[in-house]
């Protein structure tokens, strides 16, 4: 699909040196625990809805809080030169995930090889799951943290998929960007309807770039 980026739904904050490479692992059933679980029948496969949380002693009433269903579509991604854009036809917004330089330095001649993808920012959905499936055999990285507001770079993992599976992350969890290994990647994309958004930016709140390793890992976990 032709590259064709719209502005993005969040300024990236850049101006930091430093990064944090996460540990490199594949996924598996045993190693997504807790985080989720890889996907074989994304049209089949169930999304947790949370119910909308009470605001006080009163709880909100049953069947209802839960019913805003799900959503899905395209989750597309580009390399752009060394600059890593997607957008999510699902909830229709468009992204600035991160570079393989310093973004001061990206798409300058020469280009450089893509080792790791630098991303300035995750987030978390509390309202509910998000199920990605590649619709080619797309292998892709992906950060992920379990639940907590009080999330740090060190928490994090890249998990490796491989682009024969799909990927399904439960609500709470952090999850930076599906980076692809090659060129563009494509996926359906199903999640909660409503798509709150939790975030952390790396750079504003930890002075570094979050580093997810762009390669299969070497050993397995």
């Amino acid at each position: 699909m032709e590259f064709n980026p719209s502005p993005p739904a969040y300024r990236p904050t850049t101006g930091v040196r430093r990064w944090h490479e996460t540990p490199l692992v594949l996924a598996t059933d045993e190693s997504l625990r807790g985080y989720g679980c890889p996907v074989d029948e994304p049209a089949t496969f169930p999304i947790e809805i949370v119910r909308w949380p009470a605001q006080g002693l009163r709880p909100v009433d049953q069947n209802s809080g839960d019913q805003g269903g799900v959503t899905e579509g395209i989750f597309e991604f580009w390399w752009h030169n060394e600059t890593l854009h997607a957008r999510n036809n699902a909830v229709g917004d468009s992204y600035l995930f991160g570079w393989s330089r310093w973004p001061e330095e990206a798409g300058r001649i020469p280009l450089l090889p893509r080792e790791r993808a630098l991303i300035w920012r995750a987030n978390y959905h509390p309202d509910g799951g998000q199920l990605v499936h590649p619709r080619a055999l797309y292998p892709f990285v992906v950060p992920l943290a379990l639940p907590g507001d009080d999330v740090t770079p060190a928490r994090f993992v890249s998990f490796y998929c491989d682009g024969t599976r799909g990927l399904y992350i439960h609500p709470n969890v952090w999850h930076g960007a599906f980076a692809p290994i090659d060129d563009h990647a494509e996926f359906l994309d199903r999640q909660g309807r409503v798509h709150a958004r939790v975030s952390v930016d790396f750079p504003k709140e930890f002075g570094c770039y979050l580093a997810s390793p762009l390669r299969r890992p070497s050993l397995q976990p």
